[in-house]
């Protein structure tokens, strides 16, 4: 059995310790007692190092805590190996889970959203709460509140109390015996084996980013302490660079955003029916050329695409439009292939070409109208069009 040294001290970030077993050629290594956080209740894991030896990974078994090295260790069952953790790391990691017993504490008691789960990420913290939805004004309220119950500094304590004598417990424990309890002065107690700051004040800064709904309740995304200053300095470092763009400041960005989105649409239209009325006149050159077989329709393999098959969209509309024809389009980039067919053609475009195209080990289809997909490569494409009557004009 692993002592776990982290549950009463977390601020311990160096001890000494006796390998009790090595595993997995090395890489797996137990200890007598440790302060390195195995992956548990939601919080990541610790890293740092066994004497000089790059710890990477810390994985819970139930009695005991297996270190993960970055390489095999020379250590053997009986030695005695000093650790150091990544302070950095942990306390980061205890910033985020205190962060997030004061903001689900705060919800619960003033907005009636218990929390229903949580989730700590290497950059992003999310916490669930029944509710029907958080605006974007409230977030900035519900934000301005919990920074102030931070800057409260209360003092944020660890206990150990039996299951049947832990009072006002936020939610009711399933687990038997002794409990762990991690109490934030006046504001909350709940069972949790994490790692915590000692007092809210160290928490730092709470920041919100976002709120969406999720599985019926409400997703807040969290970052506290250093991590909300590293993130607010990049958002102010990409507002920069942006208004850069602009010439201007960044407070005057939203404005000149919308305003070119505006301009970028009304433009996006007029390329559009630009394109059209191209299409059109492409599409009267390409109609006058082609030849009609003996029930009277045209059919046209058109192979001269060199982006995307899609782009050839407009014009084999325009060519459809213009009467009875099927036509066929290859991309010369990327094997796409796309098959048009008039009402009168008495071709279904969607299912002739999704056959031709699994008989050629392709795959696509599309209306019976217009339809597209792709083929392996040029010998395959050319195998398509043949299989659904097309010669080069």
């Amino acid at each position: 059995m692993t002592e776990r040294l982290y549950y009463t001290d977390a601020r311990l970030a160096k001890f000494s310790a006796v390998v009790v077993a090595v595993e997995q050629g090395g890489r797996h290594v137990v200890l007598d007692q440790t302060a390195f956080y195995p992956t548990s209740g939601g919080q990541l894991h610790d890293t740092g190092w066994l004497g000089n030896t790059a710890v990477i990974d810390v994985i819970d078994e139930a009695s005991r805590v297996v270190h993960v090295s970055a390489e095999p260790v020379t250590h053997v069952a009986g030695d005695r190996v000093e650790g150091r953790l990544d302070w950095h790391r942990r306390f980061d990691h205890m910033q985020q889970h205190s962060g997030q017993h004061l903001l689900s504490a705060l919800l619960a008691d003033d907005y009636g959203w218990p929390t229903v789960s949580v989730h700590f990420g290497a950059t992003i913290s999310t916490v669930d709460v029944v509710s029907p939805g958080i605006e974007s004004a409230l977030i900035a309220e519900i934000e301005l509140r919990v920074n102030r119950l931070a800057l409260a500094n209360r003092a944020i304590t660890v206990s150990f109390e039996d299951v049947g004598q832990a009072a006002a417990l936020r939610k009711a424990s399933d687990r038997e015996g002794v409990l762990r309890i991690v109490t934030i002065e006046g504001v909350d107690r709940s069972a949790c084996g994490g790692t915590h700051v000692a007092h809210s004040g160290e928490i730092g800064a709470i920041l919100l980013r976002r709120a969406e709904r999720t599985k019926g309740h409400a997703r807040l995304e969290f970052i506290c302490g250093l991590r909300a200053v590293e993130r607010a300095r990049a958002d102010v470092a990409l507002l920069t660079a942006s208004a850069r763009v602009f010439s201007a400041s960044a407070e005057d960005l939203p404005a000149l955003v919308e305003t070119q989105h505006r301009r970028v649409t009304e433009l996006e239209r007029e390329r559009k029916r630009l394109v059209a009325d191209l299409s059109r006149y492409e599409a009267k050159s390409r109609w006058d050329e082609a030849t009609v077989d003996a029930h009277g329709v045209r059919r046209l393999w058109l192979d001269a695409i060199s982006g995307p098959v899609r782009d050839a969209e407009p014009l084999v509309q325009a060519l459809v439009a213009m009467g009875s024809c099927v036509v066929f389009v290859q991309s010369l980039a990327s094997h796409g292939v796309m098959l048009g067919a008039s009402e009168d053609s008495g071709v279904d475009a969607g299912q002739a070409l999704r056959s031709a195209l699994q008989a050629a080990g392709g795959r696509g289809g599309g209306s019976p109208r217009l339809a597209q997909g792709s083929a392996a490569g040029k010998l395959e494409v050319d195998g398509v069009a043949n299989a659904l009557g097309f010669s080069r004009q």
